[in-house]
C-alpha cells in the first residue's frame, strides 16, 4: 500500500514536468521559426503558441490530481511555479518578441523591453504566490491578480489572431477553416489594418499583463465557477457548446475569451456593485497559480 501511494503522489509533479516540457518545445519551435525558413514562420509560430494553450492542459490537471490524491507539498509547489514562470512567463514573451522581430515594428530595444517586462512580472507573481500560498480552500476563493496562464493565454491568442488576420493559418490539408471563410467576406485592407493595429497592441499588452500579474486586481477561478453555477447538468451544457464554438473558431474564440476575462476584472474591480454580484456566486475551491 505505501508503495502504492509514492507512486500516485508523483502524478502531479509529473504533469508538472510536461508542463515545462511542452514549455521548452514552444520555446524551441518560436526559434525555429525565426531562424528558419520564411515560408515557415507563421506555421511554426503558430504551433508554438498551440503548446502554450495545451501546457495550460498539463498545469491544470495537475492541481486535479493532486486535490484527488490529498498530495500538496513544498515541492510540488515550487515545481509548479518554476514551470509555470518557464511555460507562462518565459515562453509567450518570447513568442510575441519573434513576431515582433519578425515584422521589424520597433527596435529590437524595445521589443526586448516588453517581453522582459512580461516575464519579470510573471516571475515576481509566483515568488510572490510561493510565500502566499496556503492549501486550505478559504485562501483559494479566488486569484488575487491576473493568473499567469491567463496572461499567457491572452498574449498568445493575440498572436493567433494576428496570423489569422493575415490568412497565414486558416488553410488546414488546403481547406480554408470556417474561420478563413468567414474573413474572405471582408475587404483585405481592412482585415489588414485590423492586423497593423493588433500588432503594437501585441506590444502593449506584454507590460501591461505583467502589471495585473503583480497586482492585487481579483479574478474569478473559471472552472469552480462554472460548476458552482447550476449544477453537473448546466455544466455540462455550457462545455458543449463552448467545445463545438472551439472547434468551429478556435481562433477568435479564444481571442475574445482572454479579452473579456482580463476586462471583467477591471471592470469588477472599478465598480463595486459588480464585485458584490460576482462575490455572492463564489464558493470556497482550490487553485495552482
Amino acid at each position: 500500500m505505501p508503495v502504492q501511494v509514492k507512486r500516485i503522489s508523483m502524478l502531479p509533479s509529473l504533469l508538472t514536468l510536461c508542463n515545462a516540457g511542452v514549455g521548452l518545445l514552444a520555446i524551441s519551435k518560436a526559434i525555429d521559426a525565426l531562424a528558419g525558413d520564411p515560408l515557415l514562420f507563421e506555421r511554426r509560430l503558430e504551433s508554438a503558441c498551440w503548446l502554450i494553450f495545451l501546457a495550460m492542459v498539463f498545469d491544470a490537471l495537475d492541481g486535479k490530481v493532486a486535490r484527488i490524491t490529498d498530495s500538496f507539498s513544498d515541492f510540488g509547489a515550487q515545481l509548479d511555479s518554476f514551470a509555470d514562470a518557464l511555460t507562462f512567463g518565459v515562453a509567450p514573451a518570447l513568442i510575441a518578441k519573434v513576431l515582433m522581430e519578425h515584422e521589424g515594428m520597433l527596435p529590437p530595444r524595445l521589443h526586448f523591453f516588453a517581453a522582459a517586462s512580461f516575464s519579470l512580472m510573471a516571475i515576481l507573481r509566483l515568488a510572490r504566490f510561493n510565500l502566499e500560498n496556503d492549501h486550505s480552500a478559504e485562501a483559494h476563493d479566488e486569484f488575487r491578480g491576473l493568473p499567469s496562464p491567463a496572461a499567457a493565454g491572452t498574449i498568445v491568442a493575440s498572436i493567433l489572431m494576428f496570423l489569422s488576420l493575415r490568412g497565414g493559418i486558416e488553410i488546414a490539408d488546403g481547406v480554408t477553416t470556417p474561420v478563413g471563410k468567414g474573413l474572405a467576406f471582408l475587404p483585405p485592407d481592412f482585415r489588414a489594418s485590423c492586423a497593423q493595429v493588433l500588432l503594437p497592441g501585441i506590444m502593449i499588452m506584454l507590460p501591461t499583463l505583467g502589471l495585473l500579474m503583480v497586482g492585487r486586481t481579483r479574478y474569478a477561478h473559471l472552472g469552480s465557477r462554472l460548476l458552482s453555477g447550476g449544477g453537473a447538468f448546466k455544466s455540462l451544457v455550457i462545455f458543449v457548446f463552448a467545445a463545438q464554438l472551439l472547434y468551429l473558431a478556435p481562433v477568435p474564440v479564444l481571442f475574445l475569451t482572454g479579452l473579456i476575462y482580463v476586462g471583467w476584472g477591471l471592470v469588477s474591480r472599478w465598480w463595486p456593485s459588480v464585485d458584490r454580484r460576482a462575490a455572492k456566486a463564489r464558493k470556497p475551491h482550490e487553485h495552482r497559480a
